[in-house]
């Protein structure tokens, strides 16, 4: 597994240390070894969630701006955990509604001692951001009007939303809200995985 980490990592031309590849390894494991019991994603061979977890996610990182993100609907900790790992600068808080989740997400806190994390149970919009983030990430979590309604209030004046998707969302960006501006569109490469990914860039706009 680790040459295989390794060996996307570089495709990716990513640069981690071996702790923080451990770490990763380390998180699939649990992933794997949880999901047995607590169904927290359909990916069950630790092989495929290198590709379509670790590297999904991380492949994000180099167009993050600020210090303070919350990852809303992380599920099992995506983006989010990958994301903390190899930022290990920046904090991500980490919503979601679901205990089980939640708990794993604590239990990965607690084994992997991720000080730049905070698990929360809470539905989005009742979740007060004080102080607001600087960025407001989700990973097939909604459409983009959703995500930018039920999240308005988290992300600070020059916050950004961070939507990764699939296919780039024309039909989504031409349906969103006033008060929101696409800043771009960003192709993601992800190896090892069949199908494009996009990063949505989104500011709010509201005077």
């Amino acid at each position: 597994m680790l040459n295989k980490l390794t060996r996307l990592l570089d495709a990716a031309a990513i640069t981690l240390t071996d702790h923080q590849k451990q770490q990763l390894l380390a998180y699939v494991g649990m992933l794997d070894k949880w999901n047995k019991a607590y169904n927290l994603t359909s990916v069950r061979d630790p092989a495929q969630m290198l590709v379509r977890h670790i590297l999904d996610s991380i492949v994000v990182a180099p167009h993050l701006e600020g210090e303070r993100f919350i990852d809303v609907g992380t599920g099992p900790g995506l983006p989010g955990i990958p994301l903390s790992i190899v930022c290990p600068d920046r904090h991500f808080t980490l919503l979601d509604s679901l205990g089980k989740r939640v708990r794993f997400l604590r239990q990965v806190q607690h084994e992997l001692k991720l000080e730049n994390i905070a698990p929360v149970q809470n539905r989005v919009e009742e979740f007060p951001a004080e102080p607001p983030f600087d960025g407001v990430i989700s990973r097939a979590f909604a459409s983009l009007t959703d995500m930018v309604n039920w999240c308005q209030h988290l992300p600070a004046p020059q916050g950004r939303f961070y939507a990764l998707k699939g296919v780039r969302p024309d039909d989504e960006i031409a349906a969103l809200p006033a008060g929101f501006e696409v800043e771009k569109v960003v192709a993601l490469n992800v190896p090892g995985l069949e199908g494009e990914r996009h990063l949505v860039m989104i500011k709010p706009n509201k005077f």
